[in-house]
């Protein structure tokens, strides 16, 4: 599995790169980057390290030095523009898994053991799935630890690939409990 989260436009291009490789991946919908979408990078390149994997335009271009600008300790791994065009349309997600390979080797990424610190028990036994406010929960705590809200299945992957800690989790169950409580 890639340590790295890797950072692409958009959603036809995180199935390209799950395609290829066994990784984390982010997508910033286009030039719909915004603060939160920052935040999330910035929190993942704090944890685990961040690859940018834009296409190979000037939209992707434009927003790889964005995102470069907020967070300059990112790694930035290029395909082609003929790698990356099929039909004349140009993007990672027309790439071939082997291309896609090859630009994040190049990039020097890091490989790491898949990591299964969590599990769905985990979730049922703090009530983050399979209960009324599970939903509500898993926002706080996405929140709460920075990386974002998702369905019970995508909240599991990101505590494990973004290298959450148990304790990390605790003290953040503790005070979304807390705030519970008190009826924040």
């Amino acid at each position: 599995m890639i340590k790295e989260i890797i950072v692409v436009e958009g959603r036809d291009d995180v199935t390209a790169v799950k395609r290829a490789v066994d990784a984390e991946v982010i997508s910033v919908s286009g030039f719909g980057i915004n603060a939160k979408v920052i935040e999330k990078i910035k929190e993942a390149q704090k944890r685990q390290g961040v690859i940018v994997l834009t296409d190979p335009d000037f939209a992707g271009e434009k927003i790889r030095k964005i995102i470069s600008k907020r967070i300059p300790e990112v790694k930035h791994a290029y395909i082609s523009r003929i790698e990356g065009t099929k039909d004349g349309d140009i993007g990672v997600e027309n790439a071939e898994p082997a291309a896609i390979i090859k630009a994040l080797e190049n990039a020097k990424c890091e490989m790491k053991e898949k990591r299964e610190e969590f599990d769905i028990e985990d979730l049922i036994f703090f009530k983050l799935t399979a209960d009324p406010d599970a939903k509500v929960r898993r926002e706080a705590l996405g929140k709460e630890l920075r990386i974002g809200y998702g369905n019970a299945n995508q909240l599991l992957k990101r505590l494990n690939n973004f290298g959450v800690t148990k304790e990390e989790f605790m003290v953040a169950m503790n005070k979304i409990n807390e705030e519970t409580k008190n009826g924040k």
